[in-house]
């Protein structure tokens, strides 16, 4: 369990302003998350790594030179959001590009690749490799659908060198997908994690059994055993990785490995140790050539107790590169030259003054009300943020609720500063999506962001929010909500809510019926609509790999919308009504 902490909700601010404190030779504090201390060569490639916090040294203590120039650092296993990673990579950037690298999970998806858009268009070449390592998560069929685990580590460690060596961006992202190419993990646990405040770990496993295959987010394992002797796990590694190998790779030649057996978080080196001897003489066994193999914690999940071995089958040109000098907070290798250190100054981007377009006075009034309705919204949300943890973590990482917490109060901070500053509704809306998103990362983060922004751009700054036109918003939302979230009907998301729930908006504003009115119909819709989910396996997200272990619970996404949807359609009956 996790014994010091202040408040839950301020524990990944609190610890990246602790990590820098203690690493000020290697790096500097940027909005949200940290670049090098240190000046790297004008010109050259920046890789920008980044995910969730609870990893740690991934991702903050892989930043340094030999590996990463900047890491965007989200909330407890949160993805960071938009404007986390462009700030991050801006930061970072000197000249030869910028090459993003992350775990391959929906929210970091999401929010790199909206962060990429947003780079190339202010004129950034930006390129993107996801690590898929991870043989548990989907078959070697779709190896595209898989995630990143501790073989992260080894791409970043790559895509680093490379760009310390000089490579050019188009190199630099080729080595770096070669290296993904022919990386494999596999991880077991003996017990869950627990994040700061939790009653209760994520997930359990029973006394004296062990989770195969689990991710790195507290997401249950795939099957379980016995727990085995040290040197059984060791040939259940072995065996595992060996029996799925990259094209052109064959142990039989005297094939090269680097070879990362990876603690998550409460696995002592010492048992590490004793694993890593019997993992050596199997390999070698196998007549695999060990090539300065790490044993260690490289990408932990918070205080779970488990470990996964990586393998990373090396040619000439990425022997070279894993064996090539790093120094960074949490990993060293030979000698490099940090170089010169950077001054804060130097960092410091300007604050951009909170700009309120003129707004009539129809509007402005509107806004009062949008902003009392998000006012209920964050009040549903306290209210119920323990019950949309438990449904979270049933197949996916637990952390909806929190992560609908942090967005909701950012939320409601920027509406108040622009009901002050007298904005309209359309403009109140814009902040609060854009303050949800880059407070809440992960994603429903930017998805809620995202429903936020697209409201508030069809109701404006000029007209009376009138029926039709809150559909019109709500229509907006879904639309891109299902183009960035790529979710459907029936992928048991928040969509399958908020589908039903536009749709009777829809009718019932075109029968004739007033907004509050339709609004709590289409929360009727919608709060059956959730209830209906227990019924469907996850089929996108973290919770995909686990898709059946949903079955009979809800999804936490689209019964919190429920939950709000009807708090919001109360208010404004309430209005209605005075």
């Amino acid at each position: 369990m996790t014994r010091l902490f202040n408040d839950p909700a301020a524990f990944a601010d609190e610890m990246i302003d602790g990590f820098v404190a203690a690493n000020r030779r290697h790096v500097r504090a940027v909005p949200g998350g940290v670049v090098r201390g240190t000046r790297s060569e004008p010109g050259s490639v920046a890789v920008v790594i980044g995910g969730g916090s609870g990893h740690y040294p991934a991702f903050g203590g892989l930043v340094g030179p030999g590996i990463a120039h900047g890491a965007a650092m989200g909330n407890l296993f949160a993805s960071p959001s938009r404007q986390q990673v462009h700030s991050v990579a801006a930061a970072a950037e000197h000249g030869g590009g910028i090459l993003l690298s992350y775990g391959n999970y929906a929210g970091d998806v999401l929010n790199f690749d909206a962060a990429q858009e947003q780079l190339r268009a202010e004129g950034f070449d930006c390129r993107t490799v996801l690590v898929t390592d991870d043989v548990s998560s989907a078959p070697a069929s779709e190896r595209s659908r898989r995630r990143g685990i501790a073989g992260d580590f080894v791409v970043f460690k790559i895509a680093g060198a490379a760009a310390q060596a000089g490579y050019t961006l188009d190199a630099t992202e080729h080595v770096a997908r070669v290296a993904n190419d022919r990386t494999r993990s596999f991880g077991v646990a003996f017990s869950g994690c627990t994040l700061p405040g939790a009653a209760a770990p994520l997930f359990t496993v029973p006394e004296g059994r062990m989770a195969l295959g689990l991710g790195i987010h507290g997401e249950p394992g795939v099957g379980e055993v016995a727990v085995p002797t040290a040197d059984e796990l060791a040939a259940l590694f072995v065996d595992t990785l060996l029996g799925e190998l990259p094209d052109g790779v064959g142990t039989a030649s005297g094939q090269r490995a680097a070879v990362v057996l990876n603690g998550l978080g409460s696995v002592k080196y010492e048992e590490l140790f004793v694993v890593y001897r019997r993992i050596a003489q199997l390999l070698e066994a196998a007549g695999v050539e060990i090539v300065d193999p790490e044993v260690g914690e490289f990408c932990t999940s918070f205080d779970m107790a488990g470990a996964s071995l990586t393998l990373l089958w090396l040619d000439d040109e990425l022997e070279a590169l894993w064996c090539a000098p790093a120094d960074t907070p949490a990993f060293r290798k030979g000698a490099i030259d940090a170089g010169e250190q950077l001054d804060d100054a130097e960092l410091a981007a300007p604050v951009a003054a909170m700009v309120i377009p003129p707004a009539s006075p129809v509007s402005r009034a509107a806004a009062v009300t949008a902003s009392r309705a998000l006012e209920t919204l964050s009040q549903t949300v306290d209210a119920h943020v323990d019950e949309l943890g438990r449904i979270d973590a049933v197949a996916g990482d637990g952390d909806h609720g929190i992560g609908m917490q942090r967005g909701a109060h950012a939320a409601i901070i920027a509406a108040r500063k622009a009901l002050d500053a007298g904005a309209g509704a359309g403009t109140l809306l814009d902040l609060a999506g854009d303050a949800w998103a880059d407070r809440a990362g992960g994603t429903s983060g930017a998805l809620w962001g995202l429903a936020l922004q697209a409201m508030g751009a069809r109701l404006g700054d000029e007209e009376a929010p009138v029926g039709t036109a809150v559909s019109a918003g709500v229509d907006a939302a879904l639309a891109g909500i299902t183009r960035y979230g790529k979710a459907q009907l029936g992928d048991k998301t928040m969509v399958d809510a908020l589908v039903p729930f536009a749709e009777t908006l829809r009718s019932e504003l075109g029968g004739g019926a007033g907004l509050a009115r339709a609004w709590t119909a289409a929360a009727r819709a919608a709060t059956d609509a959730a209830a209906a989910t227990a019924d469907i396996p996850a089929r996108l997200g973290r919770a995909r790999t686990h898709g059946d272990a949903s079955l009979g619970t809800v999804d936490a996404g689209a019964h919190s919308f429920a939950l709000i949807a009807t708090a919001i359609g109360a208010l404004l009956l309430e209005t209605e009504d005075r």
